[in-house]
């Protein structure tokens, strides 16, 4: 990279993290741009009418804990920037057969008390995290290159993270709700529940739906893009959209470039240029499993069983854990589950706007084999139909996306795994690749600042800030505090 140019820093990719970058950028001063090769910036957090005129879908992400939990987006506050955070006081819920379900509402005691004979240990595996939620999202949302902050949280999730991702996951449970709904939370890693780094997300994700809850933006996703792009632009930079980058030569010089990009993206644009053996170590990087999409237009809410089913802004559609193990392992195998997983939501329990007077969304996914190009709405539909006889009569329309189409829609999806990277432990340090500085990149002054940096997937914004931190303090001499820069005016 030259330092004679106009520019501070480039950016490609508008998805969360490079967005998160470039803000952080943008706040100290420097002049930046933004390539973004989609026609609307995002990534993960765009909304769009996929199904019926007038009913907004969101393309990826639906539920934002992290919109409220993670520092980024703490010291960014989306509410001074225009964003509602709408709250279903009915965080999740995982249905089973025979009318039964779990349900995570925000107030731990009354979910508790709904889970009977294992209502202690439910409290006992969450309630410390859920308490103390700051130190373990800090420590989660972490670089995890330092010592943590708050050591003791550190410690509770560490214990719990060995059981959960052990054999001994089902030692303090008694009954069968309690393990599925644990089950269902952990499965958002789209990985086999019964290890280490699934369990820790879904630990992280289970301790939040009672410490901050799972907001839904009102309006969808691309509510939090545009806030993000809003603040770019108020500080002097531009996001241009419809901008393919094949080569980084295609780059206006600057004195820094952030990659939101997968190892593979980058070996795309510049493996040419990059040492052998860094090379061969991003094309080792594993891709986990993948997801298809299904977006349903209705012509009435969704019949469930169990009629609190009806409150919850998320469902986890799989049944018991034991269900959950056999699609999971399924996946993991390269196989397609006869029962999915099918992950739902239901954005219109808070936010009505999002169809027509008289109808409603559902947003779906479900987990298939990396790589996949089979269209599953067929047992997408059973699996509602399962929890939710008279489901078909319901439909209006729906619209439906392969892992493969995922892929072709945001080319970080590698095969349709939208974490960007397989999530088991080593590849939450090892992301993308060993090293005490995994965003620099052995070209001077390219950076990486997507999912596939630690802390992993999700939006949050924190592997774009972490990357934004080494660049002001590397190429620029700005030691001041990213978060400090978010948080002023």
């Amino acid at each position: 990279m030259t330092t004679d140019s106009s520019l501070d820093a480039v950016v490609v990719g508008a998805g969360p993290n490079g967005l998160a970058a470039a803000v952080i950028l943008a706040r100290a001063g420097l002049s930046v741009e933004v390539h973004e090769a989609a026609s609307t910036p995002g990534g993960g957090a765009r909304t769009e009418e996929s199904t019926l005129p007038g009913h907004r879908h969101d393309v990826c992400s639906a539920v934002h804990p992290m919109g409220l939990a993670s520092p980024f987006f703490r010291a960014f506050d989306l509410a001074a920037h225009g964003v509602r955070m709408l709250q279903p006081d009915l965080a999740y819920a995982h249905p089973l057969d025979g009318g039964r379900a779990g349900l995570a509402w925000r107030d731990l005691g009354r979910t508790a008390a709904g889970l009977g004979v294992d209502g202690r240990a439910w409290r006992g595996l969450l309630g410390p995290l859920a308490a103390a939620w700051p130190g373990v999202v800090d420590l989660a949302m972490s670089d995890l290159r330092g010592v943590p902050a708050d050591p003791l949280s550190a410690i509770r999730l560490a214990r719990r993270m060995l059981e959960q991702g052990s054999p001994l996951w089902n030692l303090r449970f008694r009954d069968e709700i309690a393990p599925a709904m644990f089950t269902g939370v952990c499965a958002h890693a789209i990985a086999p529940s019964q290890a280490i780094a699934p369990a820790g997300a879904g630990l992280l994700l289970a301790a939040l739906a009672h410490g901050v809850g799972w907001p839904i933006p009102e309006g969808g996703s691309a509510a939090i893009t545009d806030a993000l792009v809003a603040d770019l632009r108020a500080h002097g930079s531009r996001v241009i959209t419809g901008s393919r980058i094949d080569r980084l030569a295609q780059l206006p010089r600057a004195r820094a470039v952030l990659l939101d990009l997968t190892p593979a993206g980058l070996l795309r644009i510049a493996g040419s240029e990059l040492p052998e053996r860094y090379a061969r170590r991003l094309a080792a990087f594993r891709y986990g499993g993948a997801a298809c999409k299904v977006d349903f237009a209705l012509r009435a809410p969704v019949p469930w069983a169990n009629s609190d089913c009806a409150s919850a802004g998320t469902l986890h559609l799989i049944g018991s854990r034991a269900d959950a193990v056999v699609a999971q392992r399924a996946v993991a195998a390269g196989l397609h589950a006869e029962r999915p997983f099918v992950l739902a939501v239901q954005p219109g329990v808070v936010d009505p706007g999002r169809a027509p007077a008289g109808s409603h969304t559902l947003w779906t996914y479900a987990h298939v084999p990396q790589g996949s190009d089979r269209d599953v709405s067929a047992a997408v539909i059973d699996q509602i139909e399962r929890f939710a006889p008279g489901f078909r009569e319901i439909v209006a329309a729906h619209r439906v996306r392969t892992a493969m189409d995922l892929q072709g829609h945001d080319a970080n999806y590698v095969g349709g795994d939208i974490a960007a990277g397989a999530v088991t432990l080593r590849q939450l340090i090892a992301r993308p690749v060993l090293r005490f500085d995994p965003y620099a990149t052995p070209l001077d002054g390219v950076y990486l600042c997507s999912a596939s940096t630690p802390p992993g997937p999700g939006v949050h914004g924190m592997a774009g800030l972490h990357a934004a931190r080494r660049v002001l303090r590397q190429r620029f001499g700005i030691t001041d505090d990213p978060l400090r820069l978010l948080r002023q005016s």
